[in-house]
């Protein structure tokens, strides 16, 4: 079974305990701690990968650094995780979970891409754009990048608007080369 169907069935039952147990947004908290953490020390996640380092090891590791940071439910996982042999996926998982999380709230995640800083009109503008096809609520993130020459690239889940005069002199580029 893929990576990423066994981290949403996990990430599916935490965010189910976490609503029984009216917990959702300290999970929710924690899982974005896991993936700073991890992201910020590659160390961790070598040694929940590695098949060198004992499954004992793995979990005291995480006790250690998430015990008394984090919700009990939160830990609870990292137990649960650890005892299954599936703690090379728990980055996944806390990703799933945060997927999951946006969608119990309603949230819609985007990134537009400009050649400059968004102004507070353009913002409201593609955050309209983005509420209107999802019916949802935009978290949106800016991004700049001199390269696109102008225009914007918008992207939403795996759909993706280029707009951008980068992306039409590179189409230009193309057909004058057949």
């Amino acid at each position: 079974m893929s990576v990423g169907i066994v981290a949403a069935r996990y990430a599916k039952s935490l965010i189910e305990l976490a609503k029984e147990q009216n917990v959702v947004e300290a999970v929710y908290a924690d899982m974005k701690l896991f993936l700073d953490t991890a992201h910020q020390n590659r160390g961790l996640m070598l040694a929940l990968k590695s098949p060198v380092v004992r499954h004992e090891k793995k979990l005291a590791i995480l006790k250690a650094i998430f015990f008394e940071r984090v919700n009990p439910v939160s830990y609870s996982i990292f137990t649960i995780i650890t005892k299954k042999n599936r703690e090379s996926i728990l980055d996944a998982i806390a990703e799933e979970f945060i997927t999951a999380y946006d969608e119990y709230r309603g949230i819609q995640k985007a990134t537009v891409i400009t050649t400059t800083p968004l102004t507070e009109e353009l913002r409201k503008q593609f955050n309209k754009i983005v509420a209107d096809a999802t019916g949802k609520t935009v978290e949106l993130e800016e991004k700049v990048d001199p390269s696109l020459i102008g225009g914007y690239l918008l992207r939403v889940n795996d759909r993706q608007i280029d707009a951008s005069i980068k992306s039409r002199l590179n189409e230009l580029k193309l057909q004058f080369a057949n």
